[in-house]
């Protein structure tokens, strides 16, 4: 049924596919995928030409688009697309409108319904996708390293802070930078013993491919986190960790791939700590015994 090449992509769900592939498809194709996306269960009862007069594109937009994403015809795609939504909502116990983005008559549950199903499904689909030879590979670098210098944009960069501070509890060098031309300056002073991560969702945020290639041309090891692996910034890396975020225009980046970026992170941070057990354990305890008393005492109960 599927032609896309490799076991690792015949391994994706149609939904993913289609994520991973957007940086890479034409407008026209581009709004094929955006309307698939936003609502599969309808799409997938939708002739090839219905769907193309609904995007304002042509049936031929739609066959290179069903093809880029690894398909031979329109009758497979629409198949899997009724598959997968049908085994999400039987997994999940959600009804089929949970995959329609948020709109004006939604009412606050409604909200939370579908948000809190988006946003478990990205940590899903990212474990899915999550390469275990790549993270192994990334968490041997951190391990192994003097210093590890950290950037990322917007929502990129709070999920680099949260990196930092989980190194630096477990006693690594680690500095997660907000400011671009600071970040330049110092993954400059990076070497063979260095790491530099970049995080973007897109993979094309300028500053943050930028950064990753002075970690390249400093020495250091590269890690790119992103939901794009075949991005301008997954090809300039030594490793890349993808996600699978699910986003639609009500749930933007500081959303939706904060939480996949966040799951990614966690996993590395806790592949690092394993890697020195005895010490990771001592220095969450020292850090831990640190702040232990600047909590407020426990009422009395019988006071």
């Amino acid at each position: 049924m599927v032609e896309a090449p490799g076991n690792a992509q015949l391994s994706r769900t149609v939904l993913v596919r289609i994520r991973s592939v957007l940086p890479a498809l034409r407008p026209s194709e581009r709004a094929v995928a955006e309307l698939v996306l936003s609502d599969p269960s309808r799409a997938a009862t939708m002739s090839i030409g219905d769907l193309a007069e609904e995007c304002g594109t042509s049936t031929t937009s739609v066959v290179r688009f069903y093809k880029k994403v690894g398909y031979g015809g329109y009758s497979d795609l629409r198949l899997d697309l009724a598959r997968e939504t049908a085994r999400e909502s039987v997994a999940h116990g959600v009804p089929a409108e949970v995959y329609e983005d948020i709109n004006t008559a939604d009412s606050l549950q409604d909200i939370v319904s579908k948000i809190a199903f988006n946003e478990t499904m990205s940590i899903a689909d990212t474990a899915q996708v999550l390469d275990v030879d790549q993270l192994a590979k990334a968490v041997n670098a951190v391990s192994g390293s003097r210093k590890v210098d950290i950037f990322g944009v917007g929502a990129g960069g709070l999920v680099g802070q949260d990196m930092q501070q989980k190194l630096h509890r477990i006693g690594l060098t680690s500095f997660s930078w907000g400011d671009p031309h600071a970040a330049l300056a110092s993954v400059a002073l990076l070497d063979a013993d260095g790491v530099a991560v970049a995080i973007s969702h897109s993979g094309a945020t300028l500053d943050t491919i930028d950064f990753l290639k002075a970690g390249k041309a400093a020495g250091a090891v590269t890690i790119a986190i992103t939901n794009h692996a075949d991005s301008p910034l997954g090809r300039a890396a030594d490793v890349v960790l993808s996600t699978a975020a699910r986003e639609t225009p009500f749930r933007p980046g500081a959303m939706g791939s904060r939480i996949a970026q966040m799951m990614i992170v966690d996993c590395l941070f806790v592949g690092v700590a394993q890697h020195s057990y005895d010490a990771s354990i001592a220095a969450l305890q020292k850090t831990h015994a640190a702040v232990r008393g600047r909590k407020l005492p426990r009422a009395n109960p019988s006071a």
